[in-house]
């Protein structure tokens, strides 16, 4: 009768244990199949800055936003991956006590800035790219990439799509506007060097173009950076 009890009790024993690893194995296959945060989205909200010679004044907060859908692509099953992705850049820098004037003719007309003609309360020149973006990326969780260290260098490329300058001032207590929506003198491509550090869904981004935003001798040698905070995620 012992004999029997006991064989029942190691029957049953081993049946539990047996289901218990079943029922690890199968959480575990769950977890590698589950597909991670691949950074599908980014939001940047930045600073905007220029490298710029002396005969041109910057005043105030130059702001952009910039918004990319982008895929990731991992890298064997390493803690990297590559991404590309598509979306839109904007820009707004802000003049101090200058104006652009846009409207030369001639073998030596150019983008030049001068003291204001009119007295503007703000003035700034807006632009507008369309770009892709293309990074190499590093998670310390690569199973779940909205949490723990994460880092990015890369490089974005995009094509002008819109510039403009405006100009607010007040004539006799009126509210006047002028703008001027022209890409003359602006280089139709931009590329900038990119790199991003920070932990879960945020990190803290910047870029520095590597070409000038006029052509060469149709503007002042002009290049734009950037430093701000990325939000990515999904």
């Amino acid at each position: 009768m012992q004999l029997r009890l006991a064989t029942l009790a190691i029957f049953l024993f081993s049946s539990v244990l047996s289901f218990a690893q079943d029922v690890e194995k199968s959480s575990t296959k769950k977890s590698v199949l589950q597909k991670p945060s691949r950074d599908f989205v980014m939001l940047q909200f930045t600073y905007e800055g220029w490298s710029r010679p002396d005969s041109v004044r910057t005043t105030g907060f130059g702001r952009g936003f910039n918004g990319y859908i982008c895929y990731d692509f991992p890298i064997g099953k390493s803690n990297f991956s590559f991404a590309a992705g598509i979306g839109i850049g904007t820009s707004n820098i802000y003049l101090d006590n200058q104006q652009i004037i846009l409207t030369d003719t001639g073998a030596s007309a150019q983008a030049r800035f001068v003291n204001e003609q009119q007295d503007y309360k703000k003035y700034k020149l807006t632009t507008a790219y369309l770009e892709a973006p293309f990074e190499i990326r590093f998670f310390g969780n690569k199973e779940n990439r909205n949490k723990g260290f994460k880092m990015a260098l890369g490089l974005k490329a995009g094509t002008l799509v819109g510039a403009h300058t405006k100009g607010r001032r007040g004539v006799e207590g009126t509210k006047l506007v002028d703008k001027e929506n022209t890409r003359r003198f602006m280089e139709t491509w931009r590329f900038a060097g990119t790199a991003r550090i920070g932990w879960g869904n945020f990190t803290l981004m910047g870029t520095y173009n590597l070409n000038n935003l006029y052509k060469a001798g149709l503007g002042p040698q002009i290049t734009p950076y950037s430093i701000g905070l990325c939000i990515s995620g999904l």
